[in-house]
């Protein structure tokens, strides 16, 4: 299996989910051993953060990066696009603070993605792979983990409102089958919507890039895209929180209602722990862009 990158420059933009400000994006082809690379637009011009576990700094309602005084919010939808379409090098152009935040789900990444295509590179493609069972749990949530080779999830979440309840799903994720939960949106209540703008939280959020329920139901009019798009959306936000390690993680994750702040604390052990062992990989890959215009899931188009 080689590393991968984009053929060609894509970009998008729209409202940041916490600042509700118009935020842009440009992906960028990258060179082998990149990895995943944002720049940042600041007054003296663009800067480079680096993602790892130790950058995390925020996961409230969404996963925000930061060193050295470099800021940039909501990066797990587009870094879950990223992973789950196996992109290994790219340059991430940011500019307002957030990545865009869209319909709420991977979708529009994917699309982008699409447009965007793949290139081959030369050398091997690299993961980590777990060199022992890891457990990490608080509050009644967990992720155990064990060594496998790919990434196979089963994640369970249980909510006392009748409209959610409990979803389980299990996937193993391919480039395939990534688009099973790409299209699932992000989710809220509309009681806790106050108290997270007064905070300064969600600024940007709406109906259109989120689903929000009441005591009664769902305020969307749309529906639901899946009758189970609460847990797959949890998926989706746990591959792209995975993605903040330098370089793919493979492992079998059995999570039980588990969010941003554990699936952090989770990587942050297992790294510490020293049960992160870098290895190349033989496995074909297939490559992703065809998939994505190939899916029957509806994928919004970016704006802009």
């Amino acid at each position: 299996m080689q590393q991968t990158t984009i053929e060609r420059q894509a970009r998008c933009a729209g409202i940041g989910l916490h600042s509700g400000k118009e935020v842009g994006l440009v992906l960028r082809p990258a060179a082998e051993d990149t990895g995943i690379l944002f720049h940042l637009e600041t007054a003296a011009g663009f800067r480079s953060l680096a993602p790892t576990p130790e950058a995390v700094v925020a996961t409230g309602l969404a996963t925000s990066l930061c060193r050295d005084g470099l800021a940039v919010g909501t990066v797990e939808h587009l870094l879950a696009a990223l992973r789950g379409l196996g992109v290994d090098n790219v340059h991430v152009d940011v500019s307002g603070g957030e990545v865009p935040i869209l319909d709420g789900s991977a979708a529009p990444f994917a699309a982008l993605l699409a447009e965007a295509g793949l290139r081959l590179q030369k050398k091997p493609r690299r993961f980590y792979r777990l060199s022992g069972p890891a457990h990490c749990s608080r509050g009644g949530k967990s992720i155990s983990a064990e060594p496998y080779a790919g990434f196979r999830v089963d994640y369970l979440i249980d909510f006392p409102h009748p409209f959610i309840g409990r979803q389980r799903l299990t996937l193993e994720l391919t480039p395939a089958t990534f688009l099973r939960v790409a299209g699932a949106r992000t989710f809220g209540f509309a009681g806790d919507v106050a108290a997270l703008r007064a905070s300064g939280l969600a600024l940007g959020g709406s109906l259109d890039n989120a689903l929000v329920l009441d005591d009664r139901g769902l305020l969307n009019a749309g529906g639901l895209r899946f009758p189970d798009e609460f847990v797959r959306h949890k998926i989706l936000d746990f591959i792209g929180d995975m993605a903040v390690l330098p370089l793919p993680l493979t492992g079998r994750f059995t999570v039980i209602c588990s969010g941003h702040s554990l699936n952090n604390e989770f990587l942050r052990q297992i790294s510490s722990a020293g049960l992160l062992a870098a290895t190349d990989s033989s496995r074909p890959f297939q490559p992703a862009p065809a998939l994505v215009r190939r899916a029957p899931l509806p994928v919004p188009a970016c704006a802009g």
